[in-house]
């Protein structure tokens, strides 16, 4: 494995852990603020828009700036939002942190993706990218739970300190492991922005939104849900945290390794399980050891769809995939951004805290609708999946194969 992949995953578990230990912290930020769980809630929504919209706007103003350079100036970025919302004297103020923030998160891994695939042979371009989004899963399994355990024992503003810190050390590693990777010559914006007319691009990209909202409609209101409908302990939400953040890593490496042989069945099976679990999971949610195995399931299926959906955007991106890549991230967020704030709707609603379980079934179940209509239009073009590779460019293909 190219050292370069280890810096990857090491500014991807900061930003991870910043992105999802919100979530096992929202009774403590609303009652520090004296705001309702709901409102809370936009912490997660704020972050999730400022990655929707920091994603292409990063990208594009780093367009003349070498790769390596622009990963290092987005932790940079990341670190000053994180310590922001550490000193934050309201709740406004935190919001404000969170978006500053969440401005690095898409481009980085949308940068870091096309740097990832470049390292490595065209066969194994998937697991390359796999490999750095490992960073962001491991997040869930230490980050997320550690940093939970210390807000809720030492207090939440410690916890985004410590994030920062985080983002000094993923700093560092790209400074030091990742070689500098221009971006390709004659590639300007046009040609990036040329992608969005591929429909297989676009419908990638919905699949992400709604497949990746399906997870975050549950898991963005987990605190509550275990503790007033489970029975869970307060303390139990970290293990449960740690429990996703599991699957998550599993799902991943999964998905990686299948997305670079038989990618689209990859997501029939990840999306129409995942559509499923979560219907079920206003069953299961009712029992703790029921639903600690839901958790897992949620986290494994979600995050099986990860490096599928990101590889075929890469793969129909012809010659110019930065900003794709980084919008497919955005994406990602869109969808979290969405199912957030559906899941505060029904929940203001009086359904009860079961009830984003129903929602997320219903955008994972429509997810699935797109990827087999995605597939039928590629077989009515003549394009299959099993060769849509070839459409990266021979220079980027010999560059890999030189890593």
């Amino acid at each position: 494995m190219p050292l370069a992949l280890l810096a990857l995953a090491i500014g991807a578990f900061g930003i991870g852990t910043t992105e999802f230990v919100i979530m096992g912290l929202l009774p403590e930020v609303a009652g520090d603020y004296g705001v309702s769980i709901p409102t809370a809630g936009f912490l997660v929504t704020g972050y999730a828009l400022g990655v929707m919209f920091g994603a292409p706007l990063m990208t594009v103003l780093g367009t003349k700036v070498p790769r390596k350079r622009m990963l290092m100036l987005l932790m940079g970025l990341f670190i000053v939002g994180n310590l922001l919302s550490a000193l934050a004297p309201a709740f406004s103020v935190m919001l404000i942190g969170r978006v500053v923030a969440s401005l690095a998160h898409g481009a980085f891994f949308g940068i870091g993706s096309v740097v990832a695939a470049d390292l490595v042979a065209p066969h194994k371009k998937a697991g390359a990218i796999a490999t750095m989004f490992t960073g962001l899963t491991v997040a869930n399994v230490v980050g997320v739970p550690l940093g939970t355990l210390v807000g809720q024992s030492v207090g939440w503003r410690v916890t985004f300190a410590a994030v920062a810190a985080l983002g000094v050390v993923g700093l560092a590693g790209v400074a030091k492991l990742v070689p500098d990777m221009p971006r390709a010559e004659g590639v300007r914006l046009r040609h990036e922005l040329a992608a969005f007319k591929n429909v297989q691009v676009l419908l990638a990209m919905a699949m992400t939104v709604l497949g990746f909202g399906g997870v975050f409609a549950a898991i963005t209101y987990i605190a509550p849900m275990m503790t007033h409908v489970t029975g869970f302990a307060e303390g139990s939400v970290t293990w449960l945290l740690v429990l996703f953040g599991l699957g998550m890593v599993g799902g991943n490496l999964v998905g990686g390794r299948f997305a670079d042989r038989a990618l689209m069945p990859m997501l029939y099976v990840s999306l129409g399980a995942l559509a499923v679990v979560l219907a079920l999971f206003t069953l299961t949610a009712h029992n703790k050891t029921a639903s600690a195995v839901t958790i897992v399931l949620i986290g494994a299926l979600g995050f099986a769809t990860v490096p599928p959906l990101q590889k075929r955007v890469l793969d129909h991106a012809h010659g110019a995939p930065t900003l794709a890549s980084a919008v497919n991230i955005g994406a990602f967020n869109l969808g979290n951004a969405l199912s957030a704030w559906l899941g505060g709707v029904v929940i203001a609603a009086g359904f009860g805290y079961t009830a984003p379980n129903w929602v997320g079934a219903v955008l994972a179940a429509t997810a699935l609708v797109l990827a087999f209509l995605s597939a039928a239009l590629e077989r009515r073009d003549g394009a299959p999946g099993a060769v849509a590779a070839g459409s990266v460019p021979a220079e980027e293909q010999a560059v890999a194969v030189d890593h």
